[in-house]
């Protein structure tokens, strides 16, 4: 089976699975929601944002090129 994958490597175990990028953007969305008020309901830390720039470093050190990012 093919599809799409969006992670948030901010948030720690936050991704969402869909048939096409569109549909893993939007779920990744509804995704950070839910990991984002279970984070408050739990008392958890919430990390601030790092930026592409950070992001793209974490990808590029795991071989994913600048262009298969969203």
């Amino acid at each position: 089976d093919e599809g799409f994958i969006a992670v948030v490597p901010e948030l720690a175990g936050c991704s969402a699975f869909g048939e096409t990028e569109e549909e893993a953007l939007s779920e990744v969305k509804v995704a950070i929601g839910l990991w984002l008020d279970t984070a408050r309901e739990e008392g958890r830390e919430i990390p601030e944002p790092s930026g592409r720039e950070h992001l793209r470093d974490i990808l590029a050190g795991r071989g994913i090129a600048r262009e298969q990012m969203a």
